[in-house]
């Protein structure tokens, strides 16, 4: 206990000590943490669903149907109408034949490399990938190769060294959105990889589903690219304003993870209520209302990013909702997130491991219920702060 206590004081002379901040209210544009109402700019919930009446009539519809848990595993007893009806509609969302449910992105991520890839495998992972993507690579215990933070180039060049000693199955695999940079994968440029080397192409889209393209569909659409995605990760988590996950691929791949997914397999199936409100947002984001909301989303995007161009700050190369500026160093990062909470701007501090030493930020993420005043006022508060700091 004195080795762990020793480490926690570590963790705080570096700056590095985390602790929670418990929020009163419901998720949206404005919060309640310790009695004050703050503008939230660190929350995923991209299209303002996550309290949206529809999602709340249909989980409440669904409890009184269902009650509230499951009761077991999808191969034991909890496998329910809810959650078939939500899966043949996020397949034929991303234009496939079939998706499966997971509880969550990371358990989508640590249950499907390891059930569909091993050793004798190569999987070619793009160095910014999300933790769970890394995981998940570790556990299917397949070579994996990290190539550099969307470099084409590099990638082609470690394939081709690859290809004379060929074996196993191949994958690309990449973040859609980057979630701590903002910025996109170049993904017709691995889809023409993959079809040089007869790989496989995995997205996980957690931050591009709803968000990105005509109709929400990800980044994907927003590319041209959707049908030439073999693995496509979502989750109803962030634009959808629910939780969990879904994997959606063709039959044979989901039929495997459905016997090899130990993600799936051993772990109690997601509230029927859950599944039925991540079924209503499915429905919003593909009607009117989620084209509206997702206009709106990119108008406050714009305007908030374009205020903090003009002051020439550093926004890593963010062309999406997340826009992170570049700080530095732990001490001053947190420095900056209390300024700003005492401006009344919830926005957080993102320190190593999650981002590379030296390469912490503030993270800032719009939302469409966020108003053109308060957009303005955060971004105006953000360049304050920084310049006061320097």
């Amino acid at each position: 206990m004195q080795e762990w206590h020793r480490q926690l004081e570590e963790l705080a002379q570096q700056g590095m000590k985390r602790t929670l901040r418990t929020i009163e209210s419901a998720q949206g544009p404005w919060v309640q943490v310790a009695g004050r109402d703050l503008l939230l700019l660190c929350s995923n919930n991209y299209l303002g669903l996550a309290s949206h009446p529809a999602l709340v009539e249909a989980a409440g519809a669904a409890m009184e149907r269902y009650g509230f848990g499951t009761g077991g595993s999808r191969l034991i007893s909890g496998s329910m109408r809810a959650h078939r009806r939500l899966e043949e509609a996020l397949a034929a969302f991303k234009g496939v034949d079939a998706a499966l449910l997971f509880n969550s992105g990371y358990a989508a991520n640590t249950g499907l490399l390891p059930a569909l890839f091993g050793p004798g495998d190569l999987i070619f992972s793009d160095a910014l990938n999300h933790a769970s993507l890394v995981d998940g690579c570790r556990l299917s215990r397949a070579r994996t190769i990290v190539y550099p933070h969307a470099d084409v180039a590099a990638l082609e060049a470690l394939m081709a060294a690859q290809a004379p000693q060929r074996q196993g199955r191949w994958l690309i695999l990449t973040d859609g959105v980057f979630s701590m940079d903002g910025d996109l994968a170049p993904l017709p440029d691995l889809v023409r990889l993959k079809h040089q080397y007869d790989a496989l192409l995995m997205v996980d889209d957690a931050h591009g589903t709803g968000v990105l393209g005509a109709t929400g569909r990800g980044t994907g659409e927003h590319f041209g690219c959707l049908d030439a995605i073999d693995l496509h990760m979502g989750t109803l988590s962030k634009a959808m304003g629910g939780f969990g996950a879904f994997v959606a691929a063709g039959q044979p791949l989901i039929d495997l993870l459905v016997n090899r997914g130990r993600s799936f397999i051993f772990s109690t199936s997601l509230p029927p209520a859950v599944a039925a409100a991540g079924l209503a947002a499915l429905e919003l984001l593909q009607g009117e209302e989620g084209e509206r909301r997702r206009q709106e989303l990119w108008r406050n995007r714009e305007a908030f990013a374009a205020i903090l161009h003009a002051a020439g700050l550093d926004l890593l190369g963010s062309v999406t909702p997340i826009i992170p500026v570049l700080t530095g160093e732990p001490g001053p990062t947190m420095a900056l997130t209390d300024r700003l909470l005492d401006k009344g701007i919830f926005v957080q501090g993102i320190r190593p491991p999650t981002v590379p030493t030296g390469r912490c930020r503030l993270r800032a993420t719009l939302m469409a219920d966020h108003r053109e005043p308060e957009v303005k006022y955060a971004a105006e508060q953000m360049v304050a702060a920084l310049a006061e700091a320097q």
